[in-house]
Parts: C-alpha cells; structure tokens; sequence
C-alpha cells in the first residue's frame, strides 16, 4: 500500500492495528525523498539515520502496548526551530555551521508525543518572504509547478507535505508563514491563536532559547487534512513550563457547532488597500456556496467588523517596530528624522511601514492600546459571528522572482502591478489582533494552481475554525496531490 498521501490520522490507526510499521512508513517517506526532493528542494537537511532509530524505537514502544498521539509518524520540521545536533541558519550563510544544542520546545513536544522527524524544511533569508530561497540550501520549488515559489516563509514545509514527504510540518507565521505556503501548495496550516504555542527554540542563530514570547509570531502545524491540524495542534499547545509552571494546564474550549447549518459566517473579498485577484476570488465564493448550501448563515458586510484600513496599518506598525528595534542607534535616528517629516495625513502602508520602524516605546505603547480596541470590537464581532471567510493573499503562487529590488518588487493582480510587500494586509488581518486562523484548500484556479482561503476565529476559540475546515474538507475537496510533482 502507498502510505506517501495518506494522513497521520489514517497511518496513526494503521499503526496500531498493525497493519503497518513506522519503518516500513519512514523507509517509504525517506526514498520518496530521494527520488523526487532533487526537483523539489524542500528537505534542506535530511536526517535519515536518526529517523530510522526513531521509527524502530516507535515500533518497539507499540510492542510494549505503548500509545502516544503522533508515535511512529513522519514528519518534517521548519529549518527555524532548534533540533539538537542539525544546523538551525534562519538561510543566513554567516551561520551555515551553527549546529543547535538542543531541541526547540515544539521539537521536545514532537518527540515525546513519538512523532519520527525526516529532517528540516527550506526557508527564506530571516524568514522575510513568500519565497523560500537562500544562499546555503538554494530555491524551494512549488510541486504544481516548478517555475513558482511555493510561499514563505514555511515554504519547505508546505512544498515537502504537497509532496507526500511525511505526513505533517511544523511552521511558523507572522506575515502569512503558515498561511501564504499552504495556499500556494494547497495544504492545510492552522495560524494558533498568539501565545498558544511557545516559541522558545525557533530563534535565529546565535541567539539563545530563552522562554520569552514575541509579539505577532506563532508556531504552528502544516498537514493535508483539517483534522491533522488538530491532532498536532494537541501535541503543540500549552504553556512554556519555565514561565507557567508544570502545573498550568490550558484547556481550549469546543468548538461552537459541529453542524455547517449552525456556523453564522462572514465572507470578505475586498480590502481597501489591494484588489483580490479573480482565481483568488473564485476560492472565496467556492467556500461562500459550500456554506450556504449546508445551510450556514453567510453575510456579506457587517457593522461590527474593525476598520480593515486601520488594522492593516496598526499591524504593519508593529511589525516594523520589531525590524527598528535592531537598526543601529544612527540609522534609527534617521529613520527618525525621515519619519518625522512625513505628511500628517498620509496613511498609506509605506508611510506606516517608515512610522513602525520609528517607533519609540512611548508611541508603541499607544499603537498597542489601539490593538486592544480592535480586540474589543473582534469580541463584540464574534458574538454575533463564528467565523470569517476571506484571502490569504491576493493571488495563487507566482513566478520566482529572486533578483528584484524588494522596494520595488510588484506581484501581478489580473495584468495590473502592485506594491509586493501589500500582500501583508489579508495575513495581518488575523495576526495584528492575535486571532487564530486555518487555511483551507478550495480548488484550482484557472490555470490548474491551488487556492486557498483563511478561516478566522474567536481568540482562544481555535477549534472553532478548525471544525469548520473539516465540515468544509468534503464539500470543497480537500488536498489534492499535484500530478506529476517531480518532473520538470
């Protein structure tokens, strides 16, 4: 049987029925890689020896009658997070031999939940695009069509599940990480609500784990089913213990219905800082006729929804103030300056981007005072709301573009261009406030290429649109394998 395709859950209950082994599913997974990851480039560092002695400890503990969430399943992790032993480069060549000296929290918790790890997942430079390329482990090829980017920054990951390279990833996001590869791939990720899943460990070299949460970024899993995401999620969830204690215990609540007729959702397709392209546009209205037809109550504009322009500029603020915060004290006091003589009514996303990374602490703090009325009125959203439907990004995957100026890089919205980095606005629509989301594939576009669409949810309340995606798995159809993912 051909196991490459089929999801952790059904290799889970295989496996425990015998009907399988966790070195029969590793072998499978490790020579998929070797033959098809040279057209690919997702496995940046392979890790096969100590996946074999993982998979025959897996069948030893399923021997003793032993049973852990993910024991003996393949898996991949993010080159981002700490695997004791293996490089951990962020895709900076300075640190090409920077070799962590112990396991990412993530990584502890995979593990002890038995979970076999192939290897690490290709990257952009510092995590900083929906491309994934550097200069140590070259380009990640999207499997539906090589010519692409398969996203960013969880890219390998995305590019290695579409693949059949093991059965779930470990990502990351801040701008889309987790979101943007799975709708270029189409896959499925799930962006945690902030603070769900500690980060200590997935830190950029040298830098120690230290148990500090920062702000906007989660970790979070990479599957080919919505209900994958869950059995990782349970694995990765809870408090970082040298902050909360042993003992702290965080419970998610359920989701709020488990039939589609019950959910009250909203279907967005517009933002008024960028267009939405029309494949994306088709995704978006295939998922608003799949609820509708179970019989979901779908509207189309609220009252209640924050202000999309404001909260696209809140969270490009505080995205940058992250970047300013490492600028030297003299290309801070210039940023300043440059700053300081911006329009007082300009408020478009390059003016915000300038004003972010020039923020004081005391202005930061104002900034983040405004984030929290944005989560007031998300609270007030979802008492009326379940869940919102609407873009990761406003275009299926797009051609490598590796050699143009960032600043002045366009992405291609219908045969019209516009600024690439405004992509941001649809991922920092969840991230600013904290919110979870599940990216869902919807179907091809046009062209044959995977869209994908977000699904936001009450904070805290990540079960909620993660039951959704799976009452929506049927109707849209779920992860299908690119045809012929390793020929040119």
């Amino acid at each position: 049987m051909e196991w490459s395709f089929r999801s952790a859950e059904e290799q889970r209950n295989a496996l425990r029925a015998g009907e399988v082994t966790s070195v029969e599913l590793t072998e499978e997974a490790i020579a998929r890689i070797e033959r098809g990851d040279k057209a690919i480039n997702a496995i940046c560092v392979p890790d096969f020896d100590r996946a074999r002695a993982a998979a025959r400890d897996a069948d030893a503990a399923y021997t003793r009658g032993e049973d852990r969430p993910l024991l003996g399943i393949p898996i991949t992790v993010k080159e981002s997070y700490n695997i004791a032993g293996l490089p951990t480069t962020w895709g900076m060549p300075q640190f090409a031999d920077h070799r962590a000296a112990e396991d990412a929290l993530a990584v502890a918790r995979v593990k002890a939940a038995g979970a076999v790890i192939l290897g690490k997942t290709n990257v952009p430079l510092m995590l900083q695009n929906w491309q994934s390329f550097n200069e140590i482990y070259g380009t990640t090829n999207n499997p539906w069509d090589h010519d692409r980017t398969p996203g960013g920054s969880s890219g390998g990951s995305a590019a290695a599940l579409a693949s059949g390279f093991g059965a779930l990833s470990l990502g990351s996001d801040l701008a889309g990480s987790l979101r943007n590869p799975a709708h270029f791939c189409g896959i499925y990720a799930h962006k945690p609500t902030l603070g769900l899943v500690p980060a200590r460990g997935m830190v950029p070299p040298p830098a120690r784990a230290l148990p500090a949460e920062g702000d906007l970024a989660v970790c979070g899993p990479m599957a080919r089913t919505a209900r994958d995401l869950s059995l990782l999620l349970d694995v990765l969830a809870g408090p970082d213990p040298l902050t909360h204690g042993i003992a702290y215990d965080l419970r998610l609540p359920a989701a709020r219905h488990q039939r589609l007729a019950d959910f009250r959702v909203l279907v967005l397709d517009e933002h008024p800082f960028i267009p939405t392209g029309s494949a994306v546009r088709g995704g978006v209205e295939r998922v608003a006729e799949a609820l509708t037809a179970g019989g979901a109550r779908v509207e189309r504009d609220s009252a209640l929804l924050p202000d999309l322009a404001e909260a696209a500029t809140l969270y490009v603020r505080l995205m940058m103030s992250q970047a300013g915060a490492n600028l030297t004290a003299e290309m801070y006091d210039q940023l300043r300056t440059t700053a300081a003589g911006l329009n007082a009514d300009d408020r478009s996303l390059d003016a915000a981007r300038l004003r972010g990374v020039a923020l004081t602490h005391r202005e930061w703090i104002g900034v983040n005072h405004r984030r929290e009325s944005h989560r007031d009125r998300w609270r007030r959203f979802f008492a009326e709301f379940d869940v919102v439907v609407c873009p990761i990004t406003p275009v299926p995957a797009f051609p490598h573009d590796h050699g143009s100026d960032r600043a002045e890089q366009q992405v291609d919205i219908d045969g019209v261009g516009y600024p690439y980095a405004d992509q941001l606005v649809w991922p920092g629509l969840a991230t600013m406030p904290g919110l979870p989301a599940t990216a869902v594939p919807t179907g091809p576009s046009p062209e044959g290429l995977p869209v994908g669409v977000q699904l936001i949810g009450p904070m805290f309340e990540d079960r909620t649109p993660l039951r959704l995606a799976e009452l929506l798995e049927p109707e849209l159809g779920g992860f299908r394998a690119p045809p012929n993912p390793f020929s040119d």
